[in-house]
């Protein structure tokens, strides 16, 4: 094999002379041959419309100076959310003002339906505190709102409504503590009483009977 790879040189060389290999043959041999790793390589061009990188996003063309939007269609305005008025615009929105005798009869009917089970002490200081009650009322040291709320709670307490007016109770003592801080023990002690009778004793009686 290696008679193969020398080339014809001097004859008159030398018989221990090492031989001479042509390298060239060894290339064409058909070896296995190896990838040049320190090759540059060229980025790919890419030419054509099919081959095309993607362009940037288009922007939407902005209107030019100057120009306001369309207006809006006139025959259908922009809804607006209507505002629910609160409970004291609504009292307020009442020109008329609540007699004190439709506030106080039942007011003293349950009082009156209560004399026969509660303690006559209760109803006693009950009884004071609707006096005192009505002496500001009649003396105008109570405002409209006050005055609307107690003739509400008067009607709840009449149908029974005991949570309804438990709650009309508890927003005078928030809203206006300084009007009813005085009576308005009175008048809770009453309505809690009234809601622990018995069916058939909780009728409302006038308050002279």
């Amino acid at each position: 094999m290696c008679d193969r790879f020398v080339k014809p040189g001097n004859q008159e060389h030398g018989w221990n002379d090492p031989p001479q290999f042509s390298y060239g043959l060894q290339k064409d041999s058909g070896g296995p041959k190896r990838n040049v790793l320190n090759k540059r390589v060229h980025a790919p061009q890419f030419t054509g419309s099919g081959s095309e990188m993607p362009s940037a996003a288009v922007a939407m063309p902005t209107p030019p100076r100057g120009m306001n939007p369309p207006p809006m269609d006139s025959s259908t305005p922009p809804s607006v959310c209507p505002k629910t008025p609160s409970d004291g615009q609504m009292e307020a929105e009442l020109d008329t003002e609540p007699s004190f005798e439709d506030v106080q009869e039942p007011l003293y009917g349950a009082l009156n339906a209560c004399r026969h089970t509660v303690k006559k002490q209760i109803c006693d200081d009950v009884e004071r505190r609707l006096k005192l009650f009505e002496d500001m009322w009649k003396s105008g040291k109570l405002s409209p709102l006050v005055k609307r709320r107690m003739h509400r709670l008067s009607q709840d307490l009449k149908r029974k409504n005991w949570d309804a007016a438990d709650e009309i109770h508890r927003g005078l003592m928030v809203d206006h503590v300084a009007e009813v801080s005085q009576w308005m023990v009175g008048v809770k002690r009453l309505i809690a009483e009234a809601r622990s009778l018995n069916p058939e004793q909780n009728t409302c009686t006038d308050p002279g009977s």
